[in-house]
């Protein structure tokens, strides 16, 4: 029996818990990584990755008519869910600015900086609300591979473009042209400012998991779990990575509509308010998410006023 998750967006799909049934229906490998708990409840170790892609196989299918999608070993498998409450809040948000009515479409255009190898927000984007986006990222087997994952579902041919960031220290200059304009920008930032802290991590939250699971503690990172360095660390951390974001950005006032990005550490919000000030952001608005025990939240900002929101043309 599922338990309904409340800490998950209404409009999430996985807010009953996972069918493990239905899932294994739609992707009958997922049964060779599914067991039965201490409390009778279906489940998989999430501490095995193996599992975990599996997983995200069938939830990709059954939600989002996804086929064919993996990626290679070493590289982040993201939490569906989770993903996909970003999605959903984005989506509010920018109803916001719409009298309050979600915008759905290919004219929506989303911005995906750091899309990397699995490609989640713009697949889960399409799927549910019909958005396009431009998926960047600055590693080259990252965007082949989504390039694979777009090749294999071609109705997504057309609402997902790629290009590689060639210059590691931006974020949208190179990417940004002055003809473009996107609705929003979306962004998982590089948590960590060194891979040293990034292994700690890692292990950290492989240990949980398994506890959780009753399995025994490890001391090296789990291939494929962990995530390849450009997805986890970066000089500064998700402090300098935001930081930039946000310099940047004001660069490009009046040709997004939305900058949002993953805030991980809560105590990093308070230097990336004065920021945003210092840039002259019109608005900001922090967007709290809880998945599981982990607490994120989405910071927005734009340089739009009410009227120019009003105005924009989705």
């Amino acid at each position: 029996m599922s338990t309904e998750k409340t800490n998950l967006h209404p409009r999430n799909l996985d807010r009953t818990g996972y069918d493990f049934k239905e899932l294994i229906t739609t992707y009958p490998s997922l049964s060779e990584f599914v067991k039965t708990n201490e409390h009778g409840t279906e489940t998989i170790d999430f501490s095995d990755p193996e599992a975990v892609k599996a997983l995200n196989k069938a939830l990709l299918m059954q939600h989002f008519d996804i086929q064919n999608w993996d990626i290679p070993n070493n590289y982040l498998c993201p939490p569906i869910p989770g993903r996909a409450d970003y999605i959903h809040y984005l989506a509010d948000l920018l109803a916001s600015s719409n009298n309050g009515v979600i915008p759905e479409g290919e004219t929506v255009q989303g911005l995906d900086i750091g899309v990397g190898a699995n490609c989640i927000y713009p697949l889960i984007g399409c799927s549910v609300y019909g958005w396009s986006f431009v998926g960047t990222d600055i590693d080259t087997k990252a965007i082949q591979n989504c390039s694979t994952i777009i090749e294999n579902n071609p109705k997504l041919i057309d609402l997902i473009s790629l290009q590689q960031q060639t210059e590691s220290r931006f974020i949208f200059k190179n990417i940004i042209t002055p003809e473009d304009k996107f609705t929003f920008t979306i962004c998982n930032p590089p948590f960590h400012a060194s891979q040293d802290e990034a292994t700690k991590s890692t292990l950290r939250k492989i240990n949980n998991l398994q506890s959780n699971s009753g399995t025994s503690k490890t001391t090296k990172p789990i291939l494929n779990f962990g995530g390849h360095n450009a997805e986890l660390f970066c000089e500064g951390g998700e402090l300098g990575f935001v930081t930039q974001m946000i310099y940047e950005s004001a660069k490009y006032p009046m040709q997004c509509l939305w900058f949002t990005t993953l805030v991980s550490k809560k105590e990093n919000l308070s230097s990336l308010y004065k920021t945003l000030n210092k840039v002259s952001a019109v608005e900001i608005k922090t967007i709290d998410m809880a998945q599981g025990q982990k607490t994120s939240r989405i910071l927005a900002w734009t340089f739009l006023s009410s009227a120019q929101q009003k105005a924009w043309k989705f």
